[in-house]
């Protein structure tokens, strides 16, 4: 697919999760359909797209419609089955492109790929069984973090190491899962940068925002973020560098550690991101309809900020108090459509903004 899609043609999304459903969103408002993939039975993106197919990602059958029914298909989530692209790339373009998939969804891949590109990474090493975490802490030293290579989000498929001894429990919790030991990074916060490409290689990149998590699990953004100048220069040319790399078409998002000898690349998500949430409602365009235009191959949108904006997920029981969040000020509610409240669940984000002040 070379030239832009015109309005009316279909946009294909595996994942019907929130950011399916913001996607679907985006997609509507430049004219767009879009036609979601999704196994589980009414997901949050099933109220909002032109079309819903509820399949597993084994279904060959299924996914060949699917493929066969929409103009591009992108992606809400980084874990689809190698075998389900197969599939769909036969019969429809995937954008972004399954290299991005490849190394995103193994943490070894990935880290040892943003150190060949010259990018700064904690100290890693390849865990396959009790013997090699051992050498791993013995290297890497404690405290640590074993991590499951894949499959693993918001806290879960980790276990800390605070000394050595911890590696044995750790091991056992593994349960025979390959899996990657991070050593600690000195840093003082963590940023992320939402960044976009399109197919003729035009980039541009969201201002970076400063996260704050609890329990694993991103609790809140702010833009703009605490950087110097240098900084703020350094993370976003850090971010175009990752999607040159990769010929990347999309969206991406790139968390670094701030630390006192530069930026270390914690990880990227070939995918729009939680931490760019804040975009709805601090930018002209926000980072779903970003993604949208460039997978369509439409020119990309201006992404400056207009408004300083702090998101935060609401979680859980956070529910409890909509009533209250819709009644204050300058602050835009967002929730995803979920009937079924659980702790560590997100269930939607709040944006409050104020006008932009300098970096």
């Amino acid at each position: 697919m070379s030239d832009p899609l015109p309005t009316s043609a279909t946009i294909g999304i595996l994942g019907g999760g929130q950011l399916g459903r913001m996607l679907s969103v985006a997609a509507a408002r430049l004219g767009l359909r879009t036609h979601v993939f999704e196994p589980g039975a009414a997901p949050p993106a099933g109220d909002v797209t032109h079309k819903l197919t509820t399949a597993p990602y084994e279904d060959v059958d299924a996914l060949a419609a699917f493929a066969r029914s929409v103009d591009v298909v992108t992606y809400e989530f980084e874990n689809i089955p190698t075998a389900a692209l197969d599939v769909i790339e036969a019969l429809a373009p995937i954008r972004p492109g399954r290299e991005a998939l490849r190394i995103s969804q193994d943490r070894l891949t990935e880290k040892t790929w943003l150190e060949a590109l010259g990018l700064s990474v904690a100290p890693f090493a390849n865990v396959t069984d009790h013997a090699s975490l051992e050498d791993a802490v013995q290297r890497i030293g404690t405290p640590s973090i074993l991590k499951t290579r894949r499959f693993g989000y918001d806290g879960k498929g980790q276990w800390r190491l605070t000394t050595p001894a911890d590696a044995a429990a750790a091991c056992a919790d593994m349960a025979g899962a390959p899996a990657v030991l991070e050593g600690f990074v000195d840093f003082s916060h963590e940023v992320s940068v939402i960044a976009a490409r399109s197919p003729a290689g035009e980039v541009a990149c969201f201002d970076p925002g400063e996260n704050l998590h609890e329990d694993g699990i991103l609790r809140r953004t702010t833009v703009p973020a605490r950087l110097t100048p240098s900084q703020r220069t350094d993370a976003v040319l850090m971010a175009a560098k990752i999607l040159n790399a990769l010929d990347y078409v999309g969206v991406l998002g790139a968390e670094l550690f701030v630390t006192s000898s530069g930026l270390v690349v914690n990880e990227i998500a070939p995918r729009v991101h939680n931490s760019g949430h804040w975009t709805q409602n601090g930018c002209a365009v926000d980072q779903f309809e970003q993604h949208i235009r460039a997978v369509a191959g439409w020119p990309l949108g201006d992404g400056a900020r207009h408004s300083d904006v702090v998101m935060e997920n609401l979680i859980g029981d956070d529910m409890d108090h909509v009533l209250e969040l819709a009644r204050e000020t300058n602050t835009a509610l967002h929730l995803y459509g979920k009937t079924v409240t659980k702790p560590g669940r997100k269930m939607g984000h709040v944006n409050r903004i104020t006008p932009a002040r300098s970096n």
